[in-house]
């Protein structure tokens, strides 16, 4: 089959329409994006100072929130700037190189964050059920490995994505109706079949959704422990210390699979609606997180 003859391989740029719909109000939209961004970088920062010069938070769980805190810095700088330029300034053309690496960034933190989240489940749940383990269980060791395999997990779930998009060639248009550039959303540009594509994209959202059932399962485990304490006392106190990890979760998971969900069956709801939870899938958790942490009973959050 011969193709169009506009087709490039490789496009020198893609044009970012921002939110469609609400071009009108998008200079008055940036401002809840650029404090909430302000928020994050303000929080997780604060957040990563406290473990690093507290001596008394140098243990796995802090350990594996400063990873949380780092990964978040990382997800909102990949997508907040460019939105603000979009929303300001009306520049929305990016290269297909920074395309390409936006993409990248932010497929490859959200999969780290997962990974992270599920760290911190196994976390709570050796602290609560093995108690008198937890040391031996969770060694600096231990912490180093899981970190090592957050890191390789997402590159293997993330890089094939970058040679499954340059195989594909481009034609037509070059409008990307988002406020940055993800897989799909540049996948849908080609003027191929996009099967391959799609399927790795299903195969990476059912290793979310294992992330997901290993969590549930870490929790469940986890109440049946606190229930079979003797004392309404001793269960609040090992209830509290799992309050802030489940609103973290919540916080990332919920507007995560919502956005999923509109895009794949809410065919009927307005597109604005489908970019701006996937905005807020993006932005929210960055910020929430060093919030509900920092309010939370444990010893970080005596220093907040």
């Amino acid at each position: 089959m011969s193709m169009p003859n506009d087709t490039q391989f490789h496009p020198s740029s893609f044009l970012l329409l921002g939110i469609p719909g609400l071009e009108y109000v998008h200079v008055w939209i940036g401002f809840p994006f650029f404090i909430v961004y302000l928020v994050a970088l303000l929080g997780n920062a604060a957040v990563l100072f406290v473990i690093q010069t507290e001596h008394s938070l140098h243990e796995p769980m802090y350990y594996f929130l400063a990873m949380l805190d780092s990964i978040d810095l990382g997800l909102s700088t990949a997508t907040v700037p460019k939105m603000l330029e979009i929303f300001w300034f009306d520049l929305r053309n990016i290269s297909f190189e920074n395309c390409l690496s936006q993409m990248f960034f932010i497929h490859f933190f959200t999969v780290m964050e997962s990974i992270v989240l599920v760290a911190m489940a196994f976390d709570r749940y050796v602290a609560i059920c093995k108690p008198l383990r937890y040391t031996i269980i969770l060694t600096s060791k231990v912490i180093s490995i899981i970190g090592g395999i957050a890191i390789l997990r997402s590159l293997c779930m993330v890089v094939p994505l970058l040679f499954l998009l340059l195989r594909l060639p481009f034609c037509g248009h070059h409008i990307i109706p988002h406020t940055y550039c993800e897989h799909m959303g540049i996948a849908h540009l080609a003027c191929a079949s996009i099967k391959v594509n799609v399927l790795f994209g299903l195969g990476n959202i059912s290793l979310l959704l294992l992330d997901v059932l290993l969590i549930i399962l870490s929790y469940a485990r986890i109440l049946y422990a606190v229930f079979c304490l003797p004392s309404w006392e001793a269960r609040l106190k090992a209830l509290n210390t799992c309050g802030s990890h489940i609103g973290v979760i919540l916080a990332f998971f919920i507007p995560a699979f919502f956005s999923f969900l509109t895009h794949r069956f809410g065919h009927n709801i307005p597109r604005y609606i489908h970019i701006l939870i996937a905005n807020l899938y993006v932005v929210v958790p960055p910020a929430l997180n060093p919030v509900i942490m920092g309010s939370g009973p444990s010893r970080l959050g005596s220093m907040f």
